[in-house]
């Protein structure tokens, strides 16, 4: 939540003490250099012993509670019937509403099971905007991803509260283009992770369902960061702040057929889920899940996971616990923006975003700004983010790259990790490296996988630019910070 100081900044204040501790360290700029090339400038291919604060994601990487940590003692390891999955299913039903559950070890398994039971080659899938799992898993089937986002989306800097909403224009032409029998289905995505973690409101859910219902097209809702969407429609959607989050996610709900998250956010635990009140879908998926995941009642979950699950999708109902994530990526993005560094605005959840295109205008998209300036903050900090940009995609059946949207560098920001300080500390490194940006250069691909090439791709400068970024470090701040 956020407070009112007496002098009349507004700053986000932890509500929970932190018990348990984790030591990091900061290793030297000359340390990091190496580092950095030993891992080809992918952030992916860093090794923790060399990282500061670690940004790349905050999936599976939040502070979990004391009483998850505590459900999980009580956690029922049978393979079959346990406990645990039932507990699961009660706090589903508690929270969203639904009636059946299908576990699953992670969101990707969840768009897995969603793909191989509903899209059929030559299919279409309509989204708010896709996330690269979501894509892959649709393409791998035989299907096509059609993104039908509000022109608004990709502006990055500006004050339209909900840019992840989907076009109803640009749905109501993809029936006539397609024919409703082709789509799958419409697959919307709170918050859209790839445009900057944008909410949709709530109003444009209902308009969208409202379509869909028109034309029997189902309407999947990806939930992975929904208690961060619904405390942006609480916050920012005329008519809901007087609302709870609890409250909010019911609302949500009523326009679903199909559910899916994953646990690592929101949920603040490893694992994922499916789940929908409609029997014929529950019975379109779950002879699927022994095949990829395992039985009904784990799903490739452990049952421990499956325990602190049913606790932390509760815990996320809560009012301190939803706004948690999204005021600190707000008071990032505000200390950013005061420093003159071009990131997403309205702050959204999941990430602080940092517009590589407007950081660093001189490199042509081809050479990868985004992974460029990932590589560069990581140099200067110690921080390691994350590349969300053309890396990000992959090439076309001729080998060329697809350019992306948005050239965007992500800074998550993992819930009840982190410290004010050390946002402060991100923004001060950010800053010096945005006053220095025309040290910095391109990259281009040594080693390259044929699908989702940003985990496991290694990359090389175009020039000796890290060197001379890091001589300029030197000069500033010496070999030792």
């Amino acid at each position: 939540m956020k407070i009112q100081l007496s002098d009349g900044r507004s700053i986000p204040i932890e509500m929970h003490k932190i018990r348990i501790v984790q030591s990091t360290q900061l290793p030297p700029i000359k340390r990091r250099a190496a580092a950095i090339k030993e891992a080809g400038y992918n952030t992916f291919l860093l090794r923790t012993r060399d990282v500061f604060l670690d940004m790349l994601t905050d999936s599976g990487t939040n502070a979990m509670s004391d009483n998850q940590l505590a459900a999980m003692m009580r956690a029922d390891d049978a393979y079959a019937g346990s406990e645990s999955f039932f507990r699961l299913a009660d706090a589903v039903k508690e929270v969203f509403g639904f009636d059946y559950v299908i576990p699953a070890h992670q969101g990707r398994a969840a768009e897995h099971l969603l793909a191989k039971s509903f899209i059929k080659p030559g299919d279409v899938v309509l989204m708010n905007y896709h996330f690269t799992t979501s894509k892959a898993h649709v393409e791998q089937v035989g299907g096509k991803v059609l993104e039908i986002f509000t022109d608004d989306a990709l502006i990055t800097d500006s004050d339209i509260p909900f840019k992840g909403n989907l076009d109803l224009n640009k749905f109501e032409e993809a029936i006539k283009t397609y024919g409703a029998e082709k789509i799958a289905y419409v697959r919307m995505e709170a918050t859209t992770n790839l445009i900057g973690g944008q909410p949709f409101s709530l109003d444009n859910l209902r308009k969208v369902k409202d379509m869909a219902s028109k034309h029997k097209i189902p309407l999947v809702f990806d939930g992975s960061l929904i208690s961060e969407n619904a405390y942006f429609i609480q916050s920012r959607e005329k008519g809901f702040d007087g609302r709870s989050i609890k409250e909010i996610l019911k609302d949500l709900m009523k326009y679903v057929d199909i559910f899916y998250m994953s646990g690592r956010k929101s949920a603040a635990v490893r694992g994922g889920m499916i789940a929908t009140n409609q029997k014929k879908f529950y019975d379109q998926i779950l002879p699927w899940l022994p095949v990829y995941e395992g039985f009904a009642t784990y799903g490739g979950m452990s049952t421990k996971e499956i325990e602190a699950m049913a606790v932390g999708l509760r815990e996320m109902t809560e009012q301190e616990v939803a706004s948690s994530g999204a005021d600190f990526i707000e008071y990032f993005v505000d200390r950013l923006k005061e420093k003159g560094v071009p990131v997403v605005t309205p702050a959204g959840g999941l990430a602080c975003h940092v517009d590589a295109r407007r950081f660093l205008p001189h490199i042509p998209q081809p050479e990868y700004p985004a992974g460029a300036l990932a590589a560069a903050i990581y140099l200067v900090s110690g921080i390691r983010s994350m590349e969300r940009g053309t890396i990000s995609t992959d090439r076309d059946a001729q080998g060329n790259d697809v350019m992306a949207d948005l050239e965007l560098a992500r800074l998550a920001v993992p819930r009840r990790v982190y410290t004010m300080s050390q946002l402060d500390y991100a923004a001060d490194r950010i800053a010096w490296l945005h006053n220095h940006r025309d040290l910095v250069g391109g990259l281009k691909f040594i080693e390259e996988p044929p699908v989702l090439r940003f985990f496991f791709g290694k990359l090389q400068t175009v020039s000796p630019w890290a060197e001379n970024l890091q001589k300029a470090f030197i000069k500033d701040f010496g070999e030792d910070c």
